[in-house]
């Protein structure tokens, strides 16, 4: 009986350090990706110096990226801060947290939702979203590129959501 009960108690405990993932409150990762080379905008090209004295020729540099929304982040099962921007060059678009920070946990993951930042816990997952990928660290400026033909209509927010326990980290208001 003594064996069955400590055999049962160990099962309980790997299941529950499964789950739970406790040691994930002392981590953290960074990450500090730079704008793909896409979406990076060039400086003005001159000409090379003459002796004549003429005006130098410029080559405007290719439009930046557009920003098509930005907002906060703000805290919701978990501190959470930076800033989310959806941006925009040459027809691809992607998502850029910059600034970011938040706590880690398992099976944490980026989506758009058509939630709001600040809604309640379970308006994240019952309506439309759009899953991006895992989060990349807790800190740090990262990209998720927003698959190719997403229709952004509707969406208002990003959400850092944890799967495991369908809980919202932290969200910020994205009015697309």
């Amino acid at each position: 009986m003594t064996k069955v009960v400590l055999v049962a108690a160990l099962v309980l405990l790997t299941g529950g350090l499964w789950a739970f993932q406790p040691w994930k409150i002392f981590t953290r990762s960074t990450v500090d990706e730079a704008l793909p080379a896409g979406f990076a905008a060039t400086s003005t090209q001159r000409a090379p110096a003459s002796t004549e004295q003429t005006a130098p020729t410029t080559t405007p540099p290719p439009a930046g990226p557009k920003v098509l929304a930005e907002g906060a982040f703000v805290s919701h099962e978990h501190p959470t801060a930076g800033t989310a921007r959806v941006l925009e060059q040459n027809g691809t678009r992607l998502l850029r947290l910059e600034g970011f920070s938040t706590s880690d946990g398992p099976d944490v993951h980026v989506w758009l939702s058509d939630a709001k930042a600040g809604a309640a816990e379970g308006a994240f997952d019952d309506g439309r979203y759009v899953k991006l990928g895992e989060l990349k660290a807790t800190d740090g400026n990262q990209n998720y590129e927003i698959p190719a033909g997403t229709d952004l209509a509707g969406l208002s927010s990003v959400v850092i959501w944890c799967d495991r326990f369908n809980v919202a980290f932290g969200a910020a208001p994205l009015p697309l």
